[in-house]
């Protein structure tokens, strides 16, 4: 197999120009050949018990050769290959140089996607195999399985969106590019998008809580001074916000918040839109009490608890949202006593 890399007839013209194009050993190209030649081989003809089989490949003709020998007697190897076996070769040689530009091209493309983890793509909705998705990358597929879906989201064929590469999973098909909508980090990554800030590193976001289709909370943090963190994902009239909103399908709400070194003021900032609470934490435990007047008090738990959950998966902190208990003291109206005359004596 000295010449593979000679292009000296169709064949080995063929091999090699497949080879270079797609990053494929000829060698490897050559050995499933053989191993698909003498699997043929035993499917037309019988798989004789006791015999060992060898096929040899002309790497410039493409010309084979099929031997058999009894089990441990390769010195009685003797040719075997049948009239006219040639045609059933030559279309073994193209199942696999087929399959094998197949496996190149998706290793190649599971190699890309795998270095483009963590970043946004565009795809479209292509199939729905079970309670997965097939989603059009352009140049390859990938999966969408079910919890990384928003459940609010009603998805359809030819469907374009963005979407979230949470990275390569093996699966029984093989490794598999696994996107998502329901990912925190989609969130971060249309910021990232639409915030030159964010983008740039002059914002940061420190912590993302999401329950997809519904509601989000980001906490962002700017060293620089003269850079209003919250105001820049904002942006003018809410205009960055707006698209990052449109972005996740525009029923999702979106809460940003100051990030805060000190606990007390970031839990209280992540309960926000709720106000005049007041808060007692435990820092060893990680837990927080947090009073709030009737007012505020729906306002800081939210619909089903979600605006307290939320913060508290924000903050890392356990959140308890108590009423504050407002008494009312009572005065007690005393009765003016009359003034005694008191005689003097001289």
């Amino acid at each position: 197999m000295a010449n593979l890399n000679i292009p000296r007839t169709e064949f080995a013209a063929a091999l090699s120009q497949v080879a270079s194009e797609h990053g494929i050993d000829p060698s490897s190209v050559l050995e499933s050949i053989e191993l698909a030649i003498i699997t043929a081989y035993k499917k037309d003809y019988g798989d004789k018990e006791g015999l060992e089989y060898e096929v040899k490949i002309d790497p410039a003709s493409g010309e084979s050769q099929l031997f058999a020998w009894p089990e441990g007697e390769k010195k009685k190897k003797e040719e075997i290959t049948p009239a006219g076996f040639g045609r059933i070769a030559a279309q073994q040689a193209r199942n696999i140089i087929v399959q094998k530009i197949r496996e190149a091209e998706k290793g190649a493309l599971i190699d890309e996607y795998e270095k483009r983890a963590g970043t946004l793509v565009n795809g479209m909705i292509l199939r729905f195999d079970g309670d997965n998705i097939l989603v059009d990358l352009g140049r390859g597929e990938a999966i969408m399985p079910s919890p990384e879906q928003n459940k609010k989201e009603n998805y359809r064929l030819n469907m374009k969106l963005n979407f979230y590469i949470d990275g390569i999973r093996e699966t029984a098909k093989g490794k598999q590019i696994i996107v998502s909508r329901s990912s925190p980090e989609l969130v971060a990554c249309l910021f990232k998008r639409e915030v030159p800030e964010v983008s740039s590193g002059a914002v940061e976001i420190r912590e993302i809580a999401r329950e997809a289709g519904n509601r989000t909370k980001i906490a962002v943090y700017s060293k620089q001074s003269g850079i209003d963190p919250v105001g820049s994902c904002v942006g003018q009239k809410g205009v960055r916000v707006q698209a990052v909103i449109e972005a996740l399908g525009g029923l999702e709400k979106v809460d940003i918040i100051q990030y805060n070194e000190d606990p007390e003021k970031f839990i209280l900032s992540a309960l926000s839109p709720a106000e005049n609470l007041e808060i007692k934490i435990n820092k060893t435990a990680r837990t927080a009490v947090v009073s709030a007047p009737e007012k505020d008090l729906s306002l800081a738990i939210g619909k089903e608890g979600q605006n307290a959950r939320l913060a508290s998966k924000l903050t890392g902190y356990k959140i308890d949202i108590r009423p504050i208990e407002e008494t009312k003291e009572k005065k007690e109206i005393k009765p003016k006593k009359e003034t005694e005359k008191t005689e003097m004596k001289v």
